[in-house]
């Protein structure tokens, strides 16, 4: 009978630091994934806050000469300002399911790698 205790309290002892290895095992899964996905991410954003920089500078240099062309610099800026507007409204009533799918398909092919 007694062996039969020992048994079981091996059985349990087993079942418990399986259960514990398990859940060590799946922080440290979760953790090499979220890294992974964060370290291709950040090189993502940089490239992108550099391009809107880039826009943002280009669109003030062309309201500045757009506003020189028609007489004041307010009506450049408004040209500009406009152009900005029709072509966010562009993007997010045409473009944005397909970019929120991309992005969403990038991070689950990053996760599941």
């Amino acid at each position: 009978m007694e062996d039969n205790i020992k048994s079981i309290e091996t059985l349990v002892e087993r079942v418990a630091d399986y259960g514990k290895t398990s859940f060590e095992l799946a922080k440290l899964k979760t953790l090499d994934k979220t890294s992974e996905v964060a370290s291709s991410l950040i090189p993502a954003l940089i490239v992108i806050v550099l391009f809107a920089t880039s826009i943002l500078f280009t669109g003030f240099g062309l309201a500045f000469w757009l506003g020189d062309v028609l007489g004041n610099i307010y009506n450049g800026l408004f040209v500009v300002a406009t152009f900005y507007l029709i072509a966010g409204l562009v993007l997010h009533f045409f473009f944005h399911k397909g970019i929120k799918n991309l992005v969403w398909n990038y991070i689950i092919k990053q996760v599941l790698k």
